[in-house]
C-alpha cells in the first residue's frame, strides 16, 4: 500500500514550475541528497516519480547524460533509486549553490536562488522530496518532520517554515538534524504552501472528520459525566431528606421546604432544573432553579447538624 508521504512526494513531483522554480527545488534537492564519486554526481531516492523528475531536470537543464539504476534498499527493503550524472558536475555544482568558485561547501543557499516567494516555495518542494516525510492524518498523531544532515541547512529551512507561521521546531535527532511541524493545521498549510492540492483535500476530509468525532466524544464524555453528577447530587438530597425525616419528622419543616423534600422523593432522578419545571407545572406557581437550590442548601445544612448532634 503506497504511503501518505509518497502520494505527497508523487503530486509534488509531478508539478509543472519555471525554469527558475525548477533550480531552486533542484538545489535543495542536490544540497540534501548528493554523494560525489571519483567521476560522478550521484542523487539516492526510493520514490521512482522523485527520481524521473530529478531525471529530468538535470537533463533538461543542464543539457547532460543521465542515468538511473535500482536497487534495493538493504534497510527497509525498499527499491532505491540512484541518478548518476557524469559530466559538468563542478558546473552543476556551482550554479545550484552547493558549492563555491573556490570548490568549497557552501553552507546556505545563496540568495540568487529564492528571489521570489515562488522560488522558496519550490526550494521546500525540494526539502520535501529528498528528506521530507508526514504521517498519514488517520494515525494517531499529527507529525511532519525533515531529517537534514547539516546543522546550517536545518536551521535554514526551519527559519524558511517559520516565514509562513508554520511553528516549526528543531533538535538533534540520530546524530541528523530533525525539523518538524507538529500542529495539524499548520501540516495543512505546508501541503498547501508546496501545491500538493490532492494531498490537502484528503487530510483536511481526514482532520475534520477526527475533529468532528473528538469533538463528539468530549461531548458525550461530558454529557455522560454531568448525568452522574446530576444522579449523585439527586441521591445525597434524598439521603439528607430521608434522615430528616427519621430524626425531626416532617412537621419539622416550614411548608415550602417540605414541598421540595416531597417533590424530590416523588422524582428521585430529576435535574434540578427539570424539577424546577415540574414543579412549576403542577403547582401553577413559578419555582426557580436557584429558588429550588436555596431550600436543598437548607435541607443540607439541617441533615449535617442532625449528623454531628448524633455523633455527639
Amino acid at each position: 500500500m503506497i504511503s501518505f508521504t509518497s502520494n505527497v512526494k508523487n503530486e509534488v513531483a509531478a508539478l509543472d514550475g519555471t525554469r527558475n522554480e525548477n533550480m531552486a527545488m533542484l538545489s535543495a534537492i542536490v544540497r540534501n541528497n548528493v554523494k560525489l564519486n571519483n567521476d560522478s554526481l550521484v542523487i539516492t531516492t526510493e520514490n521512482s516519480k522523485v527520481a524521473k523528475r530529478v531525471y529530468l531536470l538535470l537533463s533538461d537543464i543542464y543539457n547532460v547524460s543521465v542515468t538511473i539504476d535500482d536497487k534495493e534498499n538493504s534497510f527497509n527493503r525498499n527499491r532505491l533509486y540512484l541518478i548518476k550524472v557524469f559530466d559538468k558536475i563542478d558546473f552543476i555544482l556551482k550554479d545550484l549553490s552547493v558549492i563555491d568558485e573556490n570548490n568549497n561547501y557552501i553552507p546556505i543557499v545563496n540568495d540568487y536562488l529564492l528571489d521570489s516567494e515562488d522560488e522558496k516555495r519550490a526550494y521546500l518542494k525540494g526539502i520535501f522530496l529528498s528528506c521530507g516525510s508526514v504521517n498519514d492524518p488517520k494515525t494517531s498523531r499529527y507529525h511532519l518532520e525533515f531529517f537534514i544532515e547539516k546543522e546550517e541547512e536545518a536551521n535554514f529551512v526551519n527559519d524558511l517554515l517559520n516565514e509562513y507561521y508554520l511553528n516549526s521546531k528543531m533538535l538533534l535527532k540520530d546524530k541528523k538534524y530533525m525539523v518538524y511541524i507538529k500542529e495539524a493545521e499548520k501540516i495543512g498549510d505546508f501541503l498547501r504552501l508546496i501545491n500538493a492540492h490532492q494531498a490537502v483535500m484528503y487530510y483536511e476530509d481526514i482532520r475534520i472528520y477526527r475533529d468532528h468525532k473528538n469533538m463528539t466524544n468530549r461531548l458525550n464524555n461530558m454529557e455522560q459525566a454531568n448525568i452522574e453528577k446530576t444522579i449523585n447530587t439527586c441521591n445525597e438530597q434524598i439521603e439528607d431528606i430521608n434522615l430528616i425525616f427519621e430524626k425531626i419528622g416532617e412537621d419539622a419543616l416550614d411548608d415550602k421546604t417540605l414541598e421540595v423534600c416531597k417533590y424530590r422523593l416523588k422524582y428521585p432522578e430529576s435535574s434540578l432544573q427539570e424539577l424546577s419545571e415540574i414543579m412549576t407545572l403542577e403547582i401553577g406557581k413559578a419555582i426557580t432553579k436557584s429558588g429550588l437550590n436555596h431550600r436543598f442548601r437548607k435541607i443540607k445544612e439541617l441533615a449535617r447538624k442532625l449528623k454531628e448532634s448524633e455523633e455527639k
